[in-house]
């Protein structure tokens, strides 16, 4: 059993890091059987919703990454107000892309929430496999 005060910056990178690739995985599965049973604006919408999804972990891992080194102070820290705006400018292209790929895709928008939900398993699976590491 490890103890938790040891988990570091880059246990977590690692953690978000995985999640990515099985969101990646999971995705092109999903997006192939979606396509096979509703169409290809379906599978479409689904990889629509899991880039942003995915696009959302990779901004939170750059975001806690600049924080966590301001807070450590040992490295020397990206400057935040890059990864800010980044991080905003990623929320405005988000928008976008949901706006336009509902607009031009006559696909199921039950595809695109499951899109976006992908992110959200993937780092629950991810946080499920840490509890057991760090519990046992």
């Amino acid at each position: 059993m490890k103890a938790l005060e040891s988990f570091t910056d880059e246990d977590f990178r690692r953690t978000v890091i995985r999640a990515l690739k099985l969101l990646a995985v999971v995705a092109a599965v999903a997006a192939v059987l979606l396509w096979w049973q509703l169409g290809w604006q379906s599978a479409v919408l689904l990889l629509v919703g899991a880039g942003i999804s995915g696009a959302g972990l990779f901004d939170w891992l750059r975001l806690m990454t600049a924080v966590m080194q301001r807070m450590d102070g040992g490295e020397k820290a990206r400057p935040l107000g890059m990864v800010l705006t980044g991080f905003f400018l990623r929320l405005g292209v988000t928008v976008v892309l949901l706006y336009v790929s509902l607009k031009l895709l006559n696909g199921s928008v039950y595809a695109l929430a499951g899109g976006l939900a992908l992110g959200v398993l993937a780092l629950t699976v991810e946080g499920l496999r840490l509890i057991k590491v760090w519990t046992i």
